[in-house]
């Protein structure tokens, strides 16, 4: 397997819950052109794919990915990021606070 094919996940490593600037800014400096989404508490989706290299920070709020095929599932919380390659089968669901996100497509 390649590193293209690993899910990757990286930990808020600070003290401070960073904010929605500092997330888009990180994004923007690899190159990336984030969009913001959002989900209600206890919003679900079901087991699916992407034909793109996914890459999510969470801003707010917790969601957790689910990989029913490649690994076990994961909790972010803001300032956590999520690399998903293009075709990894997986689902996610909201936490109880809802959750707000920055994505791109890599």
């Amino acid at each position: 397997m390649t590193r293209d094919n690993i899910i990757h996940v990286e930990k808020w490593p600070y003290t401070h819950t960073p904010t929605e600037a500092e997330l888009h800014k990180l994004m923007e400096d690899e190159g990336l052109q984030p969009y913001r989404w959002s989900n209600n508490p206890g919003d679900y989706y079901d087991a699916h794919v992407h034909d793109y290299h996914k890459v999510v920070y969470v801003v707010s709020g917790s969601i957790t990915f689910g990989f029913p095929i490649d690994g076990e599932p994961t909790t972010l919380r803001p300032g956590d990021r999520l690399d998903l390659p293009a075709g990894v089968r997986h689902n996610a669901a909201v936490g109880s606070e809802g959750v707000v996100c920055l994505e791109a497509r890599r």
